[in-house]
């Protein structure tokens, strides 16, 4: 009876050292680099420590690999349970081996069992490469990682934050992930080192230029927000959670409404008659949803398209929009890419969406077909098709060729087509259909006043097919809105719609994406 008092010290005191990490030199040097170590770290995001911690005893008899550089366990935050991996950059700089790899393999199982989300908090430097038997390419190595990524992805919401260098296998858990945050001046991401580039391909190349966040948030899309600190990364990681339900059976989290920043009557104002003049969509946004609520997502990335979390009177909508201001709006591979990805994510996880088109259409030239302009803008057309979420389509000013298809149009199912006064559906612009129709004609007429006169008869002739009282009269918009009215009317909308059942045909899967 006297012996277990003396156990429980002892276990207490393992406890307390295993939770010092790794050897002081490599805290010390975390300090030096501006970097919290991981318990620290998760302090940000679970104020009062986790719920409870898994695998603390991985290799406990190596004084030098605590916890095998890996914490795993369950937190909690505004009542919400939330899976979460860490690696420990002070032991192994955060190397994955046997024991952590197996503790990473069990909180994702557990996850997609709990039907919770996962918070991945990657420092590593990938495999350790000293010590890969047993883990590489086992049964239950890093290869399960993806596995189970891959199934999780679209049951769970998944969150990766980059906190370091993350190469090779280290780098593709953040881009499994449904959005990737990484740190200014501290996270990279590649699949190889710059040592590794150069020994391959004799390119000289530093980490940031590599695969730096800004980088990954201008080019390749990778990145999805940037934070400029440690506290910053916590705060975006939590605000993308709240968001998102639990799991892919839920709804997203109901907030109080708020007043718009911006009164919707501002609309009328912002929104230009001429069809060519460019405008910043975000002031639109501004006028329809909750002040403070709109979370851009790769707004660097492809801006030609705002893709973009909000709350319309207090209920969580994602909005995919045209932006004039770069490229006219236009779609281009990287911007169909960006909303296919984005109008998946929504529709994974039951938010409604809300599709603002001010579009010319699809890019076209050379440089967007070597780039696969159709192979692509086809993902963003069926990520509209198949999303069985509410969908509502707002014309806001002009809707011109597939440009109207991939934005949700009369006949991809939306709710609701909507249309502001002065906007335009068709074909294409009336510059462009003068040309395309009467270039013959134009060129035997003399330059001068019958010309000009000739052009502008054609114009207005092709202005009055395409107004919208004559589209609304053919039914293909649902209704045309005053801009004052356009956010009571999709809130009103998206209410009714959203117990929504439209069961999708029976098949495994698609093959388009």
């Amino acid at each position: 009876m006297t012996e277990q008092p003396d156990r429980d010290a002892a276990i207490r005191e393992d406890i307390a050292r295993l939770q010092q990490g790794g050897p002081a030199k490599y805290r010390d040097a975390l300090k030096e680099e501006g970097k919290l170590f991981v318990r620290d770290r998760l302090q940000l995001y679970f104020p009062g420590g986790l719920k409870f911690e898994d695998g603390l005893f991985a290799n406990n008899r190596q004084p030098d690999l605590a916890a095998d550089g890996m914490v795993t366990g369950v937190g909690e935050l505004d009542g919400r349970d939330v899976f979460v991996m860490a690696n420990d950059y002070t032991v192994k700089a955060g190397s994955m081996a046997e024991k952590g790899v197996e503790k990473f393999l069990r909180v994702q199982e557990r996850a997609l069992r709990a039907q919770k989300p996962i918070l991945y908090l990657v420092d590593s430097s990938g495999a350790r490469i000293t010590d890969q038997s047993g883990f590489f390419a086992n049964l239950r190595g890093i290869g399960k990682y993806f596995y189970y990524h891959s199934l999780l992805s679209g049951a769970v919401p998944q969150v990766a934050v980059l906190y370091g260098p993350c190469v090779a296998g280290a780098a593709y858990t953040p881009v499994f992930c449904d959005f990737t945050i990484m740190v200014r001046g501290m996270s990279a991401m590649c699949i190889a080192s710059p040592r590794m580039v150069e020994m391959v391909t004799g390119e000289r190349i530093a980490m940031q230029d590599l695969g730096g966040p800004e980088m990954h948030a201008t080019e390749s899309g990778s990145c999805h927000l940037i934070a400029e600190n440690e506290e910053d990364a916590a705060r975006l990681a939590w605000r993308l959670l709240s968001y998102l339900p639990d799991n892919h059976a839920e709804r997203p989290p109901l907030y109080e409404a708020k007043e718009p920043a911006r009164s919707p009557e501002d609309i009328a104002r912002i929104v230009p008659d001429d069809p060519n003049a460019p405008f910043d969509m975000h002031h639109v946004i501004d006028c329809l949803v909750d002040a403070g609520s709109l979370l851009e997502l790769s707004p660097e990335f492809a801006p030609e398209l705002i893709t973009a979390f909000a709350r319309l009177g207090g209920r969580v909508v994602g909005i995919v929009a045209n932006n004039s201001r770069h490229k006219a709006g236009a779609i281009w591979p990287g911007s169909a890419d960006k909303a296919a990805e984005f109008i998946l994510k929504c529709d994974a996880f039951n938010v409604p969406l809300v599709y603002l088109c001010d579009t010319p259409g699809f890019m076209v030239g050379l440089e967007v077909e070597k780039q696969g302009v159709l192979k692509r803008g086809k993902k963003f057309i069926y990520a509209t098709s198949t999303a069985t979420v509410p969908k509502v389509c707002v014309v806001v000013r002009k809707a011109y060729g597939a440009g109207i298809y991939a934005m949700c149009g009369p006949a991809f199912e939306p709710e609701a087509t909507l249309a502001l006064p002065g906007a335009e559906i068709a074909v294409m612009g009336a510059e462009a259909a003068i040309n395309a129709v009467f270039r013959r004609h134009i060129d035997k007429v003399p330059a001068g006043p019958e010309r000009e006169r000739f052009i502008a008869e054609k114009r207005a002739e092709y202005q009055r097919d395409i107004d919208i009282h004559v589209t609304a009269g053919d039914l293909v918009v649902d209704a045309v809105v005053p801009g004052g009215q356009l956010r009571e009317e999709l809130t009103r909308r998206l209410r009714a719609a959203r117990d929504k059942q439209m069961p999708l045909p029976a098949k495994r899967h698609g093959t388009v994406i």
